[in-house]
């Protein structure tokens, strides 16, 4: 081997170490580079990981209260619907008393609403026909008054009004149930869904 060969081969290997050198700084730079980006990339992946798990957590209780809300909706139109029934019922009942009960509901009517005692009385079409004369003879008689029995016919279900020239009192199963029943709704609700 000749001194340049020797110088060659010297210069070859050390050129060789030193790129082996900065190969393998590059390589632990490398490293070190990928270990701070995959923590990085792990602490992102359990962040968002957390962020997306109480994001859905969230999203099941608000879900979860609208469901309790609309089930209490649907409780109260069902029971809001029972107790329109109940007072739709008990105004039928009213309506189809016997005629004794009913001569007697509306002579009490009458001498309840009358302020003068010498209103008109007013019935539907079918009650007066029926019961008219019997029901005023009975509020007159009970109560010390001096009602008639008006020509016009009433265009309620029943029920009375009496009329005394444009002042009229209303006495009809409608509007009494309705008053009624802003009284004593809670006491029917008691009893529907206790």
């Amino acid at each position: 081997m000749t001194g340049i060969e020797k110088i060659t081969g010297r210069i070859n290997a050390d050129a060789q170490a030193e790129i082996d050198a900065v190969l393998a700084e590059a390589q632990s730079r490398a490293d070190e580079i990928k270990a701070k980006y995959d923590a990085q990339a792990r602490q992102e992946y359990d962040t968002l990981t957390r962020r997306g798990e109480s994001a859905a957590q969230e999203r099941e209780k608000n879900l979860h209260s609208s469901a309790q809300m609309e089930a209490r909706k649907m409780v109260l139109a069902a029971k809001q619907e029972m107790l329109d029934k109940a007072f739709q019922r008990a105004q039928r009942r009213l309506c189809t008393l016997d005629d004794e009960a009913m001569t007697t509901l509306l002579a009490k009517l009458a001498q309840r609403a009358s302020v003068t005692g010498r209103e008109e009385v007013i019935l539907n079409g079918g009650v007066k026909k029926r019961l008219g004369a019997a029901v005023v003879k009975k509020a007159n008689a009970d109560g010390g008054l001096h009602l008639t029995l008006s020509e016009a016919d009433g265009s309620f279900e029943g029920g009375v009004v009496l009329k005394n020239g444009a002042v009229e009192i209303n006495g009809t199963f409608d509007t009494l149930v309705r008053l009624v029943r802003g009284e004593i709704a809670g006491e029917v609700a008691k009893v529907l869904f206790d």
